[in-house]
């Protein structure tokens, strides 16, 4: 078995998803492993991770707007907003989704379906830069 490690560093402008799923498969087309799992680990308690459809822009806008209704912005709700009002809704949106995934490796690739990509997403307003690790295992 072989393991490969990186820290892949993702600029995010704001609330929103951004794609990261051609700089994963890169990635992972370098290691040489042909077989083995990726798992991938937002460090971060107001972004996430997601395995979306990539190819028609609307489902991420409605993504978008479905987490802005179950988790508004709300000064009246929280408690905590020691960041800011996008604090807390920030929390529990990443509570609702993940912060890690896992996909197959084979022949040297992603697992992924046809209209699948790998997302991170951002939810707080303000410019971050945002770590995810990936760990790769395999053969």
């Amino acid at each position: 078995m072989r393991q490969a490690l990186e820290h892949l560093q993702v600029d995010v402008r704001g609330r929103g998803l951004v794609e990261i799923t051609d700089r994963v498969r890169d990635w992972v087309s370098r290691q040489s492993i042909e077989t083995g799992l990726l798992t991938l680990f937002c460090r971060h308690t107001s972004a996430s991770l997601l395995i979306q459809e990539n190819a028609d822009p609307s489902v991420r806008r409605d993504l978008e707007r479905y987490f802005a209704t179950i988790a508004p912005e709300d000064a009246q709700r929280y408690e905590h907003d020691t960041e800011g009002p996008d604090d807390m809704p920030a929390h529990l949106r990443t509570a609702l989704t993940q912060v890690q995934l896992s996909i197959p490796v084979e022949d040297g690739a992603l697992v992924l379906g046809t209209w699948q990509g790998i997302y991170l997403f951002e939810h707080r307003h303000q410019p971050h830069r945002r770590d995810v690790v990936m760990h790769l295992i395999g053969e």
